[in-house]
């Protein structure tokens, strides 16, 4: 029995030295972490971009379309040029809703990576409690 009980006793040196490996893993875990909800975030990003970008194509096609149809039938009960003013204060409203809606969910976007500086704050009571 004395000697299962001197081999499981390590020394200081080992101890640290396993600590310090351990350590370099935990970091190296971490970096992956962050790596993993960075990327996460920025395809939130890009797909709110992407939003923005068809909001904006979708204005101008409705832009085209319906300035045309409409004025050409609204100049039937007013001058051709105040036909085409109400048409396209309509159409810029519309435009103008789809754009702040896609800027704001923009705005809205945490990029910090929340869980990772979470992990990393609790990572470092751990390896300070290793160490005291």
């Amino acid at each position: 029995m004395a000697q299962g009980v001197v081999k499981q006793e390590q020394s200081l040196g080992e101890l640290f030295s396993e600590l310090a490996g351990e350590t370099g893993t935990l970091v190296r875990q971490e970096i992956a972490l962050a790596q993993v909800e960075i990327t996460q975030k920025a395809s939130t990003v890009g797909i709110n971009v992407a939003s923005l970008a068809v909001g904006g194509a979708v204005g101008y096609a409705a832009v085209l379309a319906i300035l045309a149809g409409v004025i050409m039938g609204l100049a039937n009960f007013m001058p051709a040029w105040i036909a085409a003013l109400i048409v396209g204060a309509v159409v810029a409203a519309v435009a103008y809703f789809m754009v702040t809606a896609a800027l704001n969910k923009l705005k809205n976007t945490e990029l910090t990576p929340t869980e990772t500086v979470d992990s990393i704050k609790e990572d470092a009571k751990w390896l300070k409690n290793q160490v005291s």
